[in-house]
């Protein structure tokens, strides 16, 4: 079901940008599972470029029981732009759900104005992917943008809707990051380090994509998966042993 929306951006992202790949830890970049109804295949794609540390994209495909595609990208230290957030999932024809989002990483209003109101007028031509649903893991005040598409669709309207929306936003992301002026200064390069870190360690501890890579993958390669490669700048949380 999302397949188009993967192979618009790999085209968009070759055709633009100078992409090297970017490493992924031996053994997460692609897996089956033979559990469930259908089996499940995941795979993933990492690159980096000039403006851009790291772009990961995942694609898991388990037939009609599942169809995601899950990316963020993450613009180099000397950008301040927010992450561009990819977040479809489809768990048969009329469960589907959809995240799109530049996901600000600071909330004071000049930023907001420079990079996340020229959203808005994209977000008003698609007010019907712009649902006022609850978000149950995450704060929706915290690295989420008041003009974010976040709705339960069906898929007829992910090709006639969800799509066109999808290539629209992605523009303009393009479109602030050729506006965007480099960051000279290091205590400002410093303030996006920490800015992403933090971004890191707050989505990994309340992605509830864990769950659902545990039952097809299991715990072991799913934590794996989530801090070393989705999230990698995230510290796991420390189990303790009880004492004997």
């Amino acid at each position: 079901m999302f397949q188009p929306f993967l192979q618009h951006l790999e085209t968009e992202l070759f055709r633009y940008f100078c992409l090297e790949p970017r490493g992924i830890p031996s053994g997460l970049e692609f897996k089956i599972s033979q559990r469930g109804k259908n089996p499940a295949m995941i795979e993933s794609w990492c690159y980096q470029s000039p403006e851009f540390r790291k772009i990961r994209y995942t694609y898991i495909n388990a037939g009609a029981t599942a169809q995601i595609f899950n990316s963020v990208i993450y613009p180099s230290y000397n950008y301040d732009l927010p992450l561009l957030g990819i977040d479809f999932l489809s768990f048969g024809q009329k469960k589907i759900l959809v995240v799109l989002d530049f996901q600000p990483l600071f909330r004071d209003e000049e930023y907001l104005d420079k990079y996340i109101k020229p959203m808005a007028q994209i977000r008003d031509k698609y007010n019907d992917l712009a649902q006022d649903l609850e978000m149950k893991f995450y704060d929706a005040n915290q690295y989420f943008s008041p003009y974010l598409l976040f709705a339960k669709t069906d898929s007829e309207s992910v090709v006639n809707r969800l799509f066109p929306a999808y290539r629209e936003y992605i523009q303009l992301y393009w479109q602030l990051l050729a506006e965007a002026k480099p960051l000279t200064e290091e205590t400002a390069k410093e303030r996006i380090f920490k800015a992403q870190k933090d971004y890191d360690q707050y989505s990994a501890e309340r992605d509830p994509a864990s769950g659902l890579f545990s039952s097809y993958f299991g715990h072991e390669w799913s934590e794996r998966f989530l801090y070393e490669f989705l999230f990698e700048d995230a510290v796991p949380a420390l189990v303790e042993t009880p004492s004997t």
